[in-house]
C-alpha cells in the first residue's frame, strides 16, 4: 500500500516545505516556529501541506504545479497578522 507522500519525491518534499516556511516568514508578522505535515494531493487534485505556527496557530496551504502558493487558509483565530507591505500583494518569498 502506497502512503500519501510516496507521490512526490524528495526534492519535491524539501522544495514545498522550503516555499510555504519561506512564505509564511515573509508574509506574516511574528512567526516564531513553524511545524508543517507532508504534503498530500487534496481531493481536487492540488499538493497540500498542514501546519502550525507558532505551536497552535493552524493552517492548510494549496500549492500550485510550480510549487508556488495558490491559497492559505487560516484555522486560528489568532493567526499572526499579514505583514502591511503583504496585504495588497503577497511580498517575495
Amino acid at each position: 500500500m502506497k502512503s500519501e507522500n510516496d507521490t512526490y519525491n524528495a526534492k519535491t518534499l524539501t522544495d514545498t516545505k522550503s516555499n510555504v516556511q519561506s512564505y509564511l516568514e515573509n508574509n506574516y508578522e511574528d512567526i516564531e516556529k513553524i511545524e508543517l505535515s507532508d504534503p498530500y494531493q487534496a481531493p481536487l487534485g492540488s499538493m497540500t501541506i498542514d501546519g502550525t505556527v507558532n505551536s497552535d496557530k493552524s493552517f492548510s496551504v494549496s500549492l500550485n504545479k510550480d510549487l508556488t502558493i495558490a491559497s492559505l487558509a487560516i484555522q486560528s483565530d489568532d493567526f499572526p497578522a499579514e505583514k502591511d507591505e503583504c496585504k495588497e500583494k503577497t511580498c517575495d518569498y
